[in-house]
């Protein structure tokens, strides 16, 4: 397709925010895809990763890079837009273009089903090579990371008396003053339960049910109850904690012995996409010096090499991770729901 010379600036200039320049071929390959994309107008994009606040301003910040794609927010917990998802294509309703779950068993799923178009960004030689290859097919990729830890409210817990490690995290003390996710609905909740059972065994959630824990949906829903007080500790993303910092609400964040648990999210392509131009140009902006810049600001972990963060940032190789593999979510998050359902009733 022809490029005109305005649509042939525009994509250069939005290539050199996204950190491809001076590859002067990606640059091209930016402009041309931008320029298709032009032409298809809008994407829609589910999205479970980030709340709905930092989502909305990312797809503001994709359309201010590539203005005349408009992205359509979809956000729910990893459980809820996965059954979206499914329903759609139950119906053969081509309404979500990019999917992005906390859940990477999805993906495996829709894989196996020939459901997702592969692609493979083209900025992912600047990408951390812990984060790429997750599938060899490149039918889905990892866009996002972050760990989950210790959250817990200051007013309420002084930093000495955060529990050391999870086994801690269970001690009888905490009875009343602990809230968590649930893994029937939040992907970071279901892999923290298998890695949990995985070190511990279910004996480990039973001790925690007798503790009386508020139990939310979202993991995003625990740190929304420390801050309002309810709720003293928590298993809450490391991300969100941090940022609640540094707006000045009473949080804490705090890394446990065994080690934080390491949550990668996913991003692909439906096959059957209605935009695949815009949603290759999304995935694209994924992996850009943009979305690594809110990353930081983010207190998430930034996939990209060439990115500088604060003295004080907590580096992810500086801490002690764990994680269950693919396999290990797959088979374990629907049989430990149900586990979950009998031991809390909920």
């Amino acid at each position: 397709m022809p490029i005109n010379r305005r649509g042939l600036l525009a994509g250069g200039a939005a290539a050199a925010l996204m950190g491809l320049r001076p590859a002067t071929a990606q640059t091209d390959y930016i402009a041309e895809l931008y320029a298709k994309a032009k032409l298809e107008g809008e994407l829609t994009w589910y999205i479970v990763y980030w709340p709905s606040t930092r989502a909305e301003t990312h797809a503001a910040l994709f359309t201010k890079a590539f203005p005349g794609v408009k992205v359509n927010v979809v956000r729910a917990t990893a459980q809820v837009a996965y059954q979206r998802l499914s329903q759609d294509i139950q119906a053969g309703a081509a309404n979500c273009d990019v999917f992005a779950s906390t859940d990477m068993g999805q993906y495996v799923s829709l894989k196996q089903r020939g459901l997702l178009l592969p692609y493979k960004m083209h900025a992912s030689d600047a990408i951390d090579p812990r984060f790429l290859n997750i599938d060899p097919d490149n039918a889905y990729q990892v866009v996002n990371a972050t760990t989950v830890g210790f959250g817990y409210n200051t007013n309420k817990v002084k930093a000495d008396q955060v529990p050391k490690s999870w086994k801690d995290f269970i001690n009888p003390k905490w009875k009343g003053q602990l809230v968590v996710g649930h893994p029937g609905f939040s992907g970071f909740v279901g892999t923290w339960v298998v890695q949990m059972d995985k070190l511990y065994g279910w004996d480990y959630f039973e001790q925690l049910a007798e503790l009386k824990p508020h139990v939310g949906r979202s993991i995003i829903d625990t740190v929304t109850i420390l801050n309002s007080g309810e709720r003293s500790i928590g298993a809450s993303p490391t991300a969100l904690v941090l940022w609640n910092v540094a707006q000045g609400n009473p949080l804490g964040a705090a890394y446990p012995d065994e080690g934080s648990v390491l949550m990668i999210s996913g991003s692909a392509i439906l096959k059957n996409t209605k935009h695949p131009n815009a949603a290759k140009l999304f995935m694209e902006f994924l992996y850009s010096q943009e979305t690594a810049k809110e990353d930081v600001e983010e207190f998430a972990v930034p996939l990209r090499r060439d990115v500088v963060l604060p003295a004080n940032a907590v580096r992810l190789e500086d801490l002690k991770t764990i994680r269950p593999t693919i396999a290990e979510i797959i088979k374990g998050i629907p049989e430990l729901t149900e586990k979950w359902r009998d031991t809390f009733g909920v």
